[in-house]
């Protein structure tokens, strides 16, 4: 089997497996929520409301903010060494914040709801509100500058401006998203100016992590990626992982120490989560990934890299499982009648959710990456040579 089947077939095992994966959760699901409705969720009055379909939709949403911070280093700042996996990043950034809308949706039960309910009671002051207008308005100029370099213009005014003007919203919807939590002073655990830049920070190394991963997916290995992608991912793209996982580890340690100091009542949950197998798993596969990506001998090897992207990706998914759920483990009216800690266990319809979202997101890459050429890039290099070579062929193997 040549290099092109190889690559081929590693996308469609993908692009299959997504969608029996759909098939399954949204089926689950589905007879899970159209018999018992929201009670097949494990959240209730008790005091735990958001429970895993919305960690869900906090872990993709962050993750196409920070997909589109790796396309921009290409696309806005001009760093002309990321244009080759800028469009796949692109393309992925759509395909996560769906991802993570669609979590959401089903999560509120019923969604349509807002067609009217927003215009006729238009709460401005809201930081839900802007999130969801900056993230639906980033969609759409996510999709129109998507499909300017799908019509090869790169590098037109009108084509950076869409840039500009798409990661703008991005990151404002990572800040407000942070913000609809940071602004809870009732609870504790989210409370605190630093909420959006830890949120951002997350985006940021789960956009970097999710780039390495679909770009070792799309080629079939480093020895199989033409010479500009195998520079990116040998160069530059191992140390922005890197910066991106250090300074999210050193956010988690500063969070950590602080909950722990404090004797604020809401923040004893930091003692329930230190203590917590999880927790540390989180930590170590951090450090893990980090050391993997500074070492001169294991950062440009493939293997390598995939395994501190997938590390990256577990940790931070944990990391948002701990912030949204343990921020509300502690009873907002607490009194001696509430001795210790709300329990929450995710049921299976929410795990369904999450299997959905995951699905999802693979399942529209899959099918951009068999239709919409995700390995495009400006300059003659990469334009005129023949399909073979520009995107998947075998690098020349010496004697």
């Amino acid at each position: 089997m040549n290099a092109r089947n190889q690559t081929r077939g590693a996308v469609d095992g993908v692009l299959a497996v997504a969608a029996i994966g759909l098939a399954i959760s949204l089926a689950v699901a589905f007879t899970h929520l159209i018999s018992q409705g929201h009670a097949s969720f494990n959240t209730a009055s008790s005091g735990v409301t958001w429970g895993l379909p919305v960690v869900t939709y906090v872990f993709f949403a962050l993750t196409s903010t920070g997909l589109t911070l790796v396309a921009s280093l290409a696309l806005v700042f001009g760093l002309k060494a990321f244009y080759p996996i800028a469009k796949r990043c692109i393309w992925l950034s759509i395909a996560s914040i769906v991802a993570g809308f669609a979590s959401l949706a089903l999560e509120l039960g019923h969604p349509f709801r807002m067609i009217w309910a927003i215009p006729l009671n238009f709460q401005y002051q809201s930081p839900l509100l802007w999130m969801g207008v900056f993230y639906a308005t980033f969609l759409v100029l996510g999709l129109l500058k998507f499909r300017r370099i799908h019509g090869g213009d790169w590098d037109s005014q009108g084509s950076r401006t869409l840039g500009i003007a798409a990661l703008t919203a991005e990151v404002f919807a990572a800040l407000t998203l942070g913000s609809a939590f940071g602004m809870m002073a009732m609870r504790p655990f989210w409370f605190g100016p630093e909420v959006p830049v830890n949120f951002l920070l997350s985006g940021a190394t789960t956009g970097a992590a999710f780039a390495v991963l679909i770009t070792y997916i799309a080629h079939g290995g480093l020895e199989r990626m033409p010479q500009k992608v195998r520079s990116v991912m040998t160069g530059a793209m191992p140390k922005v992982l890197a910066t991106a996982v250090a300074l999210y580890f050193l956010m988690t340690l500063y969070r950590m120490v602080n909950g722990l100091w404090s004797n604020a009542d809401g923040l004893q949950v930091w003692d329930v989560i230190v203590r917590s197998p999880l927790y540390w798993l989180e930590m170590a596969a951090l450090v893990v990934a980090f050391l993997l990506m500074v070492g001169p001998d294991t950062r440009a090897r493939g293997p390598m890299q995939v395994g501190a992207a997938l590390l990256t990706l577990v940790a931070a998914f944990i990391g948002r499982y701990e912030f949204v759920i343990g921020g509300q483990l502690v009873p907002l009216f607490k009194g001696a009648w509430v001795p210790g800690l709300i329990d929450y266990v995710p049921s299976l319809a929410e795990w369904m959710l999450t299997i959905m979202a995951l699905s999802i997101t693979f399942l529209v890459y899959a099918m951009g990456e068999r239709m919409l050429d995700l390995s495009a890039a400006p300059g003659p290099d990469t334009q005129d040579a023949a399909p073979d070579a520009r995107i998947d062929a075998p690098l020349p193997r010496a004697a």
